[in-house]
């Protein structure tokens, strides 16, 4: 026998013995209620078991251990001992999601249980010791190695688990996968990781029959938990055995839409300060429900994505060494750039909000120039022997911040009034420097009172003419500190009297 016919056998019963073995378990699971019920962040609209991944590692298990009854198989395939420490890494991990099917479990202690699986395997040797490329690259220590491994897996678990979000499109994407990476492995001469991508990907293609839309099962965590782990653990097999590092992040490329999500999605929360790990409804298949794609039409895109991928992938491979990877590299950039503008991402990452976000911390923080000078006026202010001297810094601050008119009201003093308007205004202003058309003008009245305080000393008015120089984004926190400084100046200075 062949390697290919034993692969397309494999493949068959793989499919067939998933399109027996998935109604069977989404009745066991209807029968003990692990059901994804209906609710805001949902696309179906009616309960739907949620336990399909234990199908798939149900046909998954029988299919590596077929090679026991057939011992031409397992000469073909050159199989070693089973690897105890990863496998128990994968019960850990699917007994975890399928736990989470059942009894929901908080984000912390799933991210807790998929290190510990991710641990596991590490243990067992399954561990991305260092990365190479023609004979170049570099090796990791004990503790990157450990680090690199450990968020390896926790990628590939959660990108399968976010995009696990319309019908047929998480067990989608990885069986396209898992066609790339048979053919790949087989290419290489790796069988035995052919072996283990077509048994899953044959499951995942009787799974497709039922999940796709309108799906009668889904997934569940403990699917896609399970084949986020396998795609992981296989995709390091295959780097070992074939020491072509570049064969590992195939998978990456292949699973580039939720790669992409994963990524991006605790980064977008972020931004917007929403809690990073928190569930919502802006992930790529979401956006692609809001701009009018269906749900069926919407997988069928993504399909194509990852199809084109997979394509791209077997380019960059084929012409590897030739100096053409940059060209689809780039290639793939742009299509990404253009993905995420027509998706709407880039409001999240337009310049202008970047920018005055980082304006803001480096000012907060005291970086800045400009708040640095306006600390040593509030400095200089602080040193006032009197009120015409306070009045005095009080002016020069004012002067820097651009305003125009200030007046500073207080118990039992004269009014104390500043002007400060340039001498050509464009008509704004009269000769004798008096506002002839007060529209357009900024306008700030401030009590001069300590939070809880009964002692109102009184309030300092300001006024911008913001036809002549614009608010800036720092202004009214500067205003603020001005105020913090003037009170216990104040005090001091009225208490003296």
């Amino acid at each position: 026998m062949t390697v290919i016919s034993a692969l397309i056998l494999l493949f068959l019963f793989a499919f067939v013995f998933s399109l027996v073995f998935t109604p069977a378990v989404g009745a066991m699971g209807i029968k003990l209620g692990a059901m994804d019920i209906p609710m805001e962040r949902k696309v179906h609209t009616k309960p739907i078991p949620r336990i399909g991944g234990v199908a798939l590692f149900i046909v998954f298990v029988i299919a590596r251990f077929i090679p026991v009854f057939f011992p031409s198989l397992s000469e073909l395939f050159k199989f070693k001992p089973l690897n105890w420490y990863a496998f128990s890494g994968l019960l850990v991990v699917f007994g975890c999601g399928v736990w989470d099917d059942f009894r929901r479990l908080s984000p912390g202690i799933k991210l807790l249980f998929q290190i510990l699986g991710a641990s596991l395997a590490f243990a067992g040797g399954m561990a991305i010791n260092g990365f190479f490329i023609d004979g170049h690259g570099m090796q990791f220590g004990f503790i990157s190695s450990y680090a690199i491994t450990v968020l390896w897996f926790l990628l590939f678990i959660n990108a399968v688990n976010l995009i696990d979000g319309l019908d047929g499109l998480a067990s989608g994407v990885v069986f396209f996968t898992c066609a790339l990476m048979t053919f790949l492995s087989y290419m290489n001469g790796d069988y035995t990781s052919a072996f283990y991508f077509c048994a899953l990907g044959g499951a995942l293609l009787g799974f497709l029959r039922y999940n796709f839309n309108p799906a009668s099962i889904f997934l569940g965590d403990g699917g896609s938990y399970f084949l986020g782990y396998v795609v992981a653990i296989l995709a390091i097999q295959s780097s070992m055995k074939s020491q072509v590092g570049v064969l590992m992040l195939i998978p990456l490329l292949a699973l580039g839409v939720p790669i992409f999500d994963t990524i991006f999605s605790p980064i977008r929360r972020w931004i917007i300060g929403r809690n990073m790990f928190h569930p919502d409804k802006e992930h790529v298949h979401h956006h692609l429900l809001k701009i009018g794609f269906s749900s069926r039409s919407a997988v069928l895109l993504i399909y194509g994505i990852t199809m084109l991928l997979c394509l791209a992938a077997i380019i960059i491979i084929t012409f590897r060494g030739h100096g053409l990877e940059g060209f689809f590299l780039a290639g793939l950039l742009l299509g990404l750039i253009f993905l995420v503008r027509k998706l709407g991402y880039m409001e999240y990452l337009a310049f202008d909000k970047f920018y005055g976000w980082f304006n803001d911390v480096t000012d907060v923080a005291g970086f800045s120039r400009k708040r640095r000078s306006f600390l040593s006026l509030q400095i200089e202010a602080g040193k006032s022997q009197n009120m015409a001297e306070l009045w005095e810094n009080v002016g020069e601050a004012l002067e820097m911040l651009k305003f125009n008119e200030a007046q500073l009201h207080l118990a039992n003093e004269p009014m104390r009034e500043w002007k400060n308007y340039p001498s050509k205004s464009n008509d704004t202003v009269s000769e004798n420097n008096e506002v002839i058309d007060r529209d357009g003008l900024f306008r700030i009245e401030i009590p001069l009172r300590e939070f809880g305080d009964d002692n109102f000393m009184g309030k300092l008015i300001l006024v911008k003419d913001l036809r002549l120089s614009r608010l800036q984004p720092y202004t009214i926190r500067r205003i603020e500190h001005l105020r913090r400084t003037l009170l216990p100046i104040l005090k001091r200075l009225t208490t003296k009297r």
